[in-house]
């Protein structure tokens, strides 16, 4: 496994860094070996960051990041945090195997705007060219997995959606959370000729 730590606005020193390599060392015996660790630790004023992912064999990030006013308190909560994470995700696979004749865990759903359906209001102020101001962009690499892959990898990292290549059509789909606490699935398709 390869582990690494990166020290932001702060000194290095070996003494935090073998303290989390032996904190996050117990992780492993829950998973298969990771392929990668990276662990950041930062400090901004009075609160001491530490950042980790872990990226495993099978493509699957699993992150975590907390705060507190000690370095080692943070990375214990952290080692926590992430520990729990790993056995939602063991408990997932679990469960996801023994239910194989159950109803898939994402209701997909396609989304379709026409031209014609365009409220008049719209149309005018679309007819108005104007260009949009991007204030940040992200980069994401669609990674080629299963919708119910998709939805362990983002309950790991905890995001609200996750942009991936779906294995079985190759098109790019996003998956998100919903307010009623399911998932959502967004297929593209090619434009119709």
């Amino acid at each position: 496994m390869q582990f690494s730590v990166t020290f932001r606005h702060m000194e290095a020193t070996d003494a935090l860094k073998d303290y989390a390599k032996e904190r996050l060392d117990k992780i492993r015996k829950f998973l298969p070996d990771p392929i990668a660790m990276h662990v950041v630790m930062s400090t901004e004023r009075f609160k001491h960051h530490v950042d980790v992912n872990l990226q495993l064999h099978n493509g699957f990030l699993i992150a975590g990041r907390e705060s507190s006013e000690d370095m080692y308190s943070s990375i214990d909560r952290v080692t926590a945090k992430i520990e729990s994470q790993v056995r939602r995700y063991k408990d997932k696979l679990r469960t996801h195997k023994s239910r194989a004749g159950v109803a898939p865990l994402v209701a997909s759903h396609s989304i379709l705007v026409e031209e014609d359906h365009v409220p008049a209001a719209t149309a005018a102020v679309a007819a108005e060219p104007q260009s949009p101001i991007i204030p940040e962009s992200e980069k994401f690499h669609a990674t080629p997995m299963s919708p119910a892959d998709a939805i362990m990898q983002l309950n790991l990292l905890g995001e609200h959606f996750l942009v991936f290549r779906n294995e079985e059509s190759g098109q790019v789909n996003v998956i998100y959370r919903r307010d009623d606490d399911g998932y959502g699935l967004i297929e593209t398709t090619a434009a119709p000729s």
